[in-house]
């Protein structure tokens, strides 16, 4: 049986886009943020992350256990309204944008893009997840300051006194710490994940007639769910691996200025800027402690990414049948 290819990117609108990011982005934030914040935890500890270290954390299973026997089950879930906000601003405008530019290039030159869409794809999703960083990146940091803070010794009644402490104290600039190697990661990593996700939801698996579902009675399909959990879960898997040194960077240096708050954790580090901090983490921990944190992370991508594409494109899809 031939298929042909339903070309969904030049009718979908901006605003169905938005509205399917932002449901994305909320629904995903809310089922992994456990993971974040295990990610966060052993990103941001100095010491060795192993079985039979007296580290605070030393594998995924006690730290789980330490931070729901000291901090209480809700811990898990700490940061998860600043959490929310970014994921949904994010979703949102990462999700419009790369639409927008998928419009763009392929009524400007059909052929072109065509013979070029994988690359196309690749520097969309770039620009597109650089926009979205820049606009959403206040929560980003709020959202770290919250889940790196001892519950037991609070530095932050919540998201509203956090962010507002923040700017009293340290100034709004506190807001964008690790900004730079936040965006020298950020447009390589939406890149790679929308360059994947395209290239083996439009190009392979949808070749396949068990991952194709019919959308109208002619001959257009679309990849199903399946397909799309399964693109989205690779996608996540290359693109976290990657680039994962520089979200660790990122995380140290956003909580410059809160360590007095963080000594039940261990050690502390104390850097100028990016530079800065990759020789000392290199310098005290080893090259590999650039990995830090990178199982739970791994697991966290492929979750998110998967479902971020898959309810992304399942809500957008409800949106424009019900449109027809």
């Amino acid at each position: 049986m031939v298929y042909a290819i339903n070309n969904e990117a030049v009718k979908v609108s901006v605003i169905q886009s938005a509205v399917a990011g932002g449901a994305s982005g909320a629904i995903t934030r809310a089922i992994a943020q456990p993971l974040d914040v295990l990610k966060i935890r052993f990103q941001l500890q100095l010491e060795p992350i192993k079985h039979g270290s007296n580290s605070k954390y030393n594998s995924v299973v006690q730290a789980v256990s330490s931070i729901v026997k000291e901090e209480g089950l809700y811990a898990l879930w700490s940061g998860h309204v600043p959490a929310q906000f970014l994921s949904i601003s994010f979703g949102v405008v990462q999700f419009a944008i790369f639409e927008k530019l998928s419009q763009v290039c392929q009524r400007s030159d059909p052929q072109f893009f065509m013979n070029n869409r994988h690359w196309i794809n690749f520097t969309n999703g770039g620009v597109a997840a650089t926009i979205a960083t820049v606009a959403s990146f206040p929560f980003d940091t709020v959202r770290t300051r919250l889940i790196a803070e001892q519950k037991t010794k609070r530095a932050y009644k919540g998201f509203v006194d956090a962010f507002s402490t923040m700017v009293k104290t340290e100034g709004v600039g506190a807001l964008y710490k690790g900004l730079v190697p936040t965006l020298g990661q950020i447009a390589p990593h939406a890149g790679i994940q929308f360059a994947v996700y395209k290239l083996l939801t439009d190009n392979i698996l949808n070749h396949i007639e068990f991952f194709q579902r019919r959308v109208s009675v002619s001959s257009a399909v679309e990849s199903s769910l399946i397909a799309n959990l399964i693109s989205g879960s690779v996608a996540g898997f290359v693109a976290k691996t990657l680039i994962y040194p520089f979200d660790l960077v990122k995380k140290r240096m956003q909580i410059q200025g809160f360590q007095e708050h963080r000594k039940g954790f261990g050690r502390q580090m104390y850097c100028r800027g990016f530079l800065d901090c990759i020789k000392l983490t290199i310098l005290e921990e080893g090259f590999l402690a650039l990995y830090k944190g990178y199982l739970p992370s791994t697991y966290k991508a492929v979750l998110v990414s998967a479902l971020h594409f898959a309810v992304y494109d399942e809500v957008k899809h409800f949106l424009m049948r019900i449109q027809r």
